[in-house]
């Protein structure tokens, strides 16, 4: 650390504004139920007025933190928010949906729901899929005579999963800027994580918590199809394969891009041609035009343009700023003393340096109840440790993600969305879909600590 531009050369003040940052966070989110952008920044100010703090080197801290954490994603985030506009609208998901049931056969069809979810959690915020899916759930349920948390239990939970784990989704696209993390090996090794997550949150509903729960599906969705799911949707659905194209492409770019910079010699034609296909940017930009070729009619196209940059702006604002203000909070932490205090913690009680990401992360979502800002939080007070535990950057990206999703219960808005809509009582639900995002987490975050230990990532 350069003393010239250090925050603060203090270890002892440095620990305890670590510590103000975290008692404030979960004091202003947890007690006076502030906005998530209040509660970060303020923590943040209150540390610059910290005895011993350099105040011009933490205001230049705060500013380039910011600015080069939103430089690097902040169109990323906008483009993967109108992918998900256009999935939304267009009937995508419902076609996703219809092949994983012929994949998987109609009687597994809450493997087909789990499957479906792993796929469209990765461009769909996990709320928004489940209301879309939720009258299939019910009438499945009906169908095979069976509980509805047999049905729903698998998808809650690996919905939550690739929400928090795999990028294009606006949590870890961020969480990846802050601390650094190669996007394409992040998706790789994050879509592995996932699927083994979900196969655990699959197993959890049907082999523990179906037989316990005995909720029966509502009446009011019986003999729904999945043609039914969006009745204002558009009359004619795009084909399987055009369904799938605005999350695949994206991800196979940027992923065929990091894997071509590992085996590739640096000035193969390759290496340069994927250096610019590969970029994000490019890669979000080419699944935003296949996403908007989904739709069937001119006029409807033309309509289309200007809603869905609307509404997907709007729910990337809060996403952008929380991101800035974690880049922001990382820089001031790597300028001070105690991400080295607090790692060598680790270090000489001799504790895998891994679990501290993933422990930050089950804390942040705690105290938040978002897993978007617990992926974000996680990766913020992480990122200037990165050095010292010797963790590389998609590692430490993974474990805290997945440590953000291991505790889903009543401060979240996503379990209460799917609470209300299975009909599920309290008890029931925490058993269910707390159950199964605490088993989903601890196996997908089993599964980096695999990569992990074997080098891959």
């Amino acid at each position: 650390m350069d003393p010239s531009t250090a925050v603060s050369t203090s270890a002892a003040i440095s620990l305890i504004g670590f510590a103000v940052v975290i008692f404030l966070l979960l004091f202003l989110i947890a007690k006076w139920k502030w906005h998530v952008f209040f509660a970060l920044l303020i923590p943040i100010l209150i540390f610059g007025i910290l005895p011993g703090i350099q105040q011009n080197n933490f205001i230049d801290a705060f500013e380039t933190g910011f600015g080069n954490t939103l430089g690097s994603i902040g169109v990323v985030i906008v483009l993967g928010s109108i992918i998900a506009e256009a999935l939304k609208h267009t009937g995508a998901i419902q076609v996703i949906t219809k092949s994983m049931v012929n994949l998987v056969g109609s009687q597994r069809m809450p493997l087909a729901l789990t499957l479906t979810g792993f796929i469209i959690g990765v461009a769909i915020f996990s709320d928004v899929a489940y209301v879309i899916l939720n009258p299939l759930v019910h009438s499945a349920a009906k169908t095979m005579q069976v509980g509805i948390a047999v049905m729903s239990t698998g998808l809650v939970g690996a919905l939550q999963l690739t929400h928090a784990i795999v990028p294009p989704t606006p949590g870890p696209l961020a969480a990846a800027a802050i601390v650094g993390a190669d996007i394409g090996q992040t998706i790789i090794f994050g879509s592995i994580a996932c699927l083994f997550g979900s196969l655990a949150c699959w197993a959890w509903g049907v082999y523990f918590a179906g037989p316990r729960i005995k909720t029966m599906a509502s009446d009011e969705f019986e003999g729904v199809s999945i043609d039914d799911l969006d009745e204002e949707g558009p009359e004619e659905l795009p084909s399987t394969l055009s369904s799938y194209m605005p999350i695949v492409i994206p991800i196979v770019l940027i992923g065929t891009q990091s894997v071509i910079t590992l085996i590739a010699p640096e000035g193969h034609y390759l290496r340069i041609i994927f250096s610019y296909l590969g970029w994000p940017v490019i890669a979000l930009s080419v699944g935003v035009w296949l996403a908007y070729r989904n739709i069937k009619s001119k006029n409807d196209r033309e309509k289309a343009k200007d809603a869905w940059v609307e509404s997907a702006l709007k729910t990337s604002a809060m996403i952008l700023v929380v991101t800035g203000l974690g880049g922001s909070l990382s820089a001031i932490l790597r300028g001070t003393p105690a991400v080295d205090a607090i790692a060598l913690i680790f270090t000489d009680y001799g504790l895998p340096t891994i679990l501290l990401p993933f422990v930050i992360g089950i804390i942040g979502n705690m105290i938040t109840g978002s897993t978007t800002v617990g992926v974000i939080t996680a990766a913020s007070l992480v990122a200037p440790m990165l050095g010292s535990l010797s963790l590389s950057p998609e590692a430490a990206m993974l474990a805290g993600a997945s440590g953000s999703v291991i505790i889903k219960y009543v401060n979240s808005s996503y379990f209460w969305v799917c609470t209300s809509l299975s009909k599920l009582s309290v008890p029931d639900a925490v058993f269910s879909y707390g159950g199964a995002t605490l088993m989903g987490g601890i196996v997908s975050f089993l599964t980096v600590c695999v990569m992990w230990s074997t080098g891959l990532v």
